[in-house]
């Protein structure tokens, strides 16, 4: 039977991908020997044309209108929702469900952002959650700042990447045809609702110069999009808290959690990847994510969102994290009854 197209269970194998051991990584680590990775210079020259383009919208910006600006800002956050909440909430890690309405405007917002397809970004993020911090994780932040941040786009992927890539069940994805139709027809789509929309819209509808239009809500929105999208695999990898588990790098970083809409509470995120929430905080905690799944269950959209209880999270700390924290004595947990 052909399954519902605004239902699809986790498979197994997908909820199996969650519990590698912070020893079976460790042990990874020990065996691995680092090699040079070829140079992908198709993509060095298009990131340094597109920052040099973002340098420029910059300076447009103090010539734009407010309502560019404006427009620049909104298409900002639909494009970081596209990733949070459908790619990495919704499609890789299966934390909650969503309706059709509901996924079709994640997948417009996400195909906004141009970080791949759904399909490409999901398997990716299995991959380096399953392999976190080794040579088969795409963005490994052992290999330094700079390539956990945008080096591993400038780079072919180490065949580690490849080859545990390839063992990673996705058929969960393409089974959802809002994931099978971008997939698809992926290049126009990115083309047109990534650049082409966002430049036609504000010189049509308030006469903004083509310019302004090109290079403040298209270019320079474009790349500070993936900028805090990077700062996930950089900056959260690196430096912050570890009060769930001490043992990973993933870290509770508050500087990400701001610009990337609530997933910079990695090492939580790292320590219970099924939870929708990504964080023991609440919605106003700096997770603008959570607060939109939430709306987004009021109005009928999302459902049967995870979360881990409280019980669970302490538990968990007393095991691998660190009880001196202050914030342990309150987070303001939120119980969700539709799991």
């Amino acid at each position: 039977m052909a399954p519902r197209i605004d239902e699809f269970n986790v498979p197994e194998k997908v909820e199996t991908l969650e519990k590698t051991t912070t020893q079976e990584q460790n042990s990874q680590l020990k065996k691995e020997e680092k090699i040079d990775l070829p140079i992908r210079w198709r993509n060095v020259a298009i990131f340094s044309a597109l920052h040099m383009g973002a340098i420029y919208g910059i300076y447009l910006c103090f010539y734009s209108k407010i309502q560019t600006l404006i427009f620049a800002y909104l298409l900002y956050l639909g494009g970081a929702l596209g990733i949070t909440a459908g790619a990495h909430r919704l499609w890789a890690h299966r934390t909650y469900k969503a309706k059709l309405p509901l996924r079709v405007f994640l997948g417009l917002m996400q195909t906004l952002a141009l970080q791949n397809s759904i399909f490409e970004w999901s398997r990716d993020h299995r991959v380096h959650h399953k392999h976190a911090e080794t040579n088969a994780d795409p963005h490994n932040s052992n290999r330094g700042f700079f390539f956990a941040h945008m080096g591993w786009l400038l780079m072919k992927k180490h065949p580690d990447v490849i080859q545990k890539g390839s063992r990673i069940p996705l058929d969960d994805l393409l089974a959802d045809p809002v994931v099978a139709f971008q997939k698809k027809f992926y290049r126009p789509l990115a083309i047109l609702i990534c650049f082409v929309l966002p430049t036609l819209i504000p010189v049509y509808f308030w006469n903004e110069s083509w310019s302004n239009a090109y290079f403040v809500p298209a270019i320079l929105r474009y790349v500070i999009t993936l900028h805090f999208t990077w700062f996930v695999n950089s900056f959260a990898h690196m430096w912050g808290m570890r009060p769930y588990d001490k043992k990973i790098n993933p870290a509770e970083n508050l500087f990400v959690s701001i610009g990337a809409a609530g997933e910079g509470f990695h090492n939580y995120h790292h320590t219970f990847p099924m939870d929708y929430s990504t964080s023991e905080h609440g919605s106003a905690y700096f997770n603008f994510t959570k607060f939109f799944i939430d709306f987004m269950a009021l109005i009928g959209q999302a459902y049967n969102r995870n979360k881990v209880s409280a019980e669970q999270i302490l538990a968990r700390r007393k095991r691998t994290g660190d009880l001196s924290e202050k914030e342990t004595q309150s987070y303001g947990v939120e119980h969700e009854h539709d799991y």
